[in-house]
Parts: structure tokens; sequence; C-alpha cells
């Protein structure tokens, strides 16, 4: 069950008796029962669209883009909603308790961040309010900045990434581990993935991004160690081992 379908269940079975049919979990869900994530992301998402001093219908529009809220739910929902969007304040306990629950599913907090992004983007850019807050509520799911970094890039696309961190690899890592980087990345973020899952499509359109991203990160890397490597390897002039670069100076005159 996704993270999406088992978030609706959770949160409604804190309205109406009785437990949810959750069912197995998988490795990016949250535990069955568990309605304090399912009241967290909605208090995150809400408190996201407070981060800049402001809130938009489409902030408010994008949250439940990202989740299937049936008409009879969403009164629910939209009361929740509204009631966490009041003030920004206690945003880093929510993401405190999660991310110390969750530590062994980084998948599912990456989850959690790109709803959270999708709620900043919605108005059409993200800004330093709102940034920072994401950037918080990373650090404190236990994500490192270079991490951050690659996780936010798709949202970013003015910004070129370094290559490595889109990679999360070293630069001093040899091609053979940078290529299983790539593969391992593409794996993790391919769109095939998030559709398995039940994400919404705002989501699947993340994955197809983050995927040629990816993609893009590993040619450059690949076509700058190659140049290097070029320029790098002696030529042969004359039976004398040159440098390209001095080619010119060592040329005789009138050449």
């Amino acid at each position: 069950m996704s993270l999406w379908k088992r978030l609706l269940d959770l949160a409604g079975s804190a309205f109406h008796l009785g437990a949810p049919d959750v069912g197995p979990t998988d490795p990016c869900s949250p535990d069955p029962g568990d309605m304090e994530f399912a009241a967290a992301v909605v208090a995150l998402a809400a408190k996201m669209a407070r981060a800049d001093g402001k809130s938009t219908l489409d902030e408010a529009a994008a949250f439940r883009a990202a989740f299937p809220i049936s008409p009879d739910e969403r009164p629910m929902f939209d009361k929740l909603f509204a009631l966490a969007q009041e003030t920004v304040h206690g945003y880093e306990g929510y993401a405190r308790r999660i991310g110390k629950r969750y530590v062994a599913k980084p998948c599912l907090l990456e989850d959690v961040l790109d709803v959270l992004f999708s709620v900043a983007a919605a108005d059409g850019a993200i800004t330093d309010g709102e940034l920072s807050y994401l950037t918080r509520v990373a650090e404190l799911f236990g994500f490192t900045e270079t991490e951050f970094a690659r996780l936010s890039a798709p949202y970013f696309p003015d910004r070129a990434p370094d290559p490595y961190t889109m990679l999360s690899v070293s630069i001093q890592a040899s091609d053979e581990d940078v290529r299983k980087a790539w593969t391992r990345c593409v794996a993790e973020n391919h769109p095939d993935k998030f559709i398995a899952r039940g994400a919404p499509i705002e989501f699947i359109k993340a994955a197809h991004e983050k995927t040629a991203a990816i993609n893009a990160a590993y040619e450059q890397i690949k076509s700058s160690r190659k140049q290097k490597a070029r320029a790098a390897k002696p030529q042969e002039s004359g039976g004398l081992r040159m440098n390209p670069a001095n080619a010119y100076q060592n040329a005789p005159a009138g050449s």
C-alpha cells in the first residue's frame, strides 16, 4: 500500500471508529495504524504554506492533489489543514518525531519532502522562507546537506547541481563506482517504481525529472573524465613527447 493511500486510511481513522484496513506494508510506507504520522504530514504541509508569511489557494490545492481525497473526506482534511496553517510554529516537533521514528525508511521521508516541495512550488516559486523551512525539515529528517541538494535539484531547474552530488558519490570515486551509483540512483527514482506504489501524477512527473537529472549528471561526469584523460595523455611530435599547450611556443618562427 502506498504512502498516499496509507495516509488517507490513517487520517480517516482519527475521525472514525474502528481500525483501518491496512494490509501489508512496503519499505516506503508508514507503520500500520500510525495516526500521528498522518497528522504530522498534514501539519507539515499546512505550515509549509505559511513559511513565507502567506498562504495561497494554490498551495492548499497542491496538497489535495498529492492525495486523492474523496468528497466526503475533504471537509475533514480541509479543517485539519486550515487549523495547522494558522501558524508555522511547532513544525520542528512534527519533523523531529517522524524523522526519528522512520530513520530506517529514508524513502518514506523523501516522499514527505516531495509533498512539501510540491506545496511550496504550487504558487510558481519557492521563496527564501519556504526554502529555509524545507532545509530545516530535511535536517530534522536526518538528511545531509549533500542529500538535500540532490533531493531539491528537480525543483530548481535554473540551478545546475553538481553531478557528483546528484549521484551521491565522491569526486574521487572510480569510474566503476560512479557507474554503480548511477545505476542505484536510477533504480531508486525510476517513474515505474512510483507508478507501482500508486503515486499521484505530480510525483511521477517529479520522478521523470529526477531520472533525467541523474542521467544528465552521469553523462556530464563521463564527458568530463574523458576530456581530462585526453588532455593528460602525452602527444608525440617528431619523436618527442610534447605538451599540446606548449606546441606553438616550441614551433619555429614563421610557422
